[in-house]
């Protein structure tokens, strides 16, 4: 058992201003755990991780893959950049996270290049104006703000996955039952030719977690 990255240098004042990890979280960990051995199969792996926050996933990706992967991560959160940075420094991994809107730094230079993709988004579904409103401000209620059907932030970075992801290329989004995952899966398979997989759901409270693994057909 692979063990969660050591937070202990992360205090109450970062968690006001930065998103806990949580049970979204631990999920997602457990599904990138199952996945470890397809994973480390995968030769010098370029990972990106979008809406770092703590860099508790990237910290735990670096752990399963090791030193030769390079490891980006974004967060339109200068709070959750900085506490990524100490995450890694703490467990011994060089994470290198950048203020951002989703990949918005690496579209050009890393066309089809990303080996493996995480993101935990924004999936509470929320007003328009609530989403917005959060982006704009690049605070903690980004982590969680959604918009319609939870899916706002999360819409606008699977019409960008064909130009994101690498040929063999893998991608771990969480996602509520609420966010209508056989709608996701119909609309990748159609407009990008991908396959997308529920690899693990659990129940956390009222939510319905599940962890997709999307890639190409």
């Amino acid at each position: 058992m692979i063990p969660t990255p050591d937070l202990a240098h992360l205090t109450k004042q970062d968690y006001d201003v930065v998103y806990e990890p949580a049970e979204d979280t631990f999920i997602l960990l457990d599904a990138l755990e199952a996945d470890a051995e397809v994973l480390r199969a995968i030769k010098t792996p370029i990972c990106l991780e979008i809406g770092s926050g703590s860099g508790c996933v990237s910290a735990f990706l670096g752990v399963i893959l090791g030193a030769d992967a390079v490891y980006l991560c974004t967060d339109i959160n200068p709070h959750a950049a900085l506490c990524t940075l100490r995450t890694g420094a703490q467990n011994k991994v060089a994470l290198s996270p950048v203020i951002a809107s989703l990949a918005s730094p690496f579209a050009q230079r890393l066309r089809r290049k990303i080996d493996v993709l995480v993101f935990n988004p924004p999936y509470v579904p929320t007003s328009a104006d609530e989403v917005l409103d959060a982006q704009d401000a690049g605070g903690i209620a980004g982590a969680w703000a959604g918009g319609k059907d939870g899916m706002r932030v999360t819409n606008v970075l699977l019409g960008m996955l064909d130009d994101l992801l690498a040929p063999e290329g893998r991608f771990y989004l969480v996602a509520l039952k609420q966010n209508d995952i056989p709608g996701i899966t119909r609309r990748l398979r159609e407009e990008q030719r991908m396959d997308c997989k529920i690899v693990l759901q659990r129940r956390a409270g009222r939510e319905h977690l599940h962890v997709l693994c999307i890639t190409r057909l």
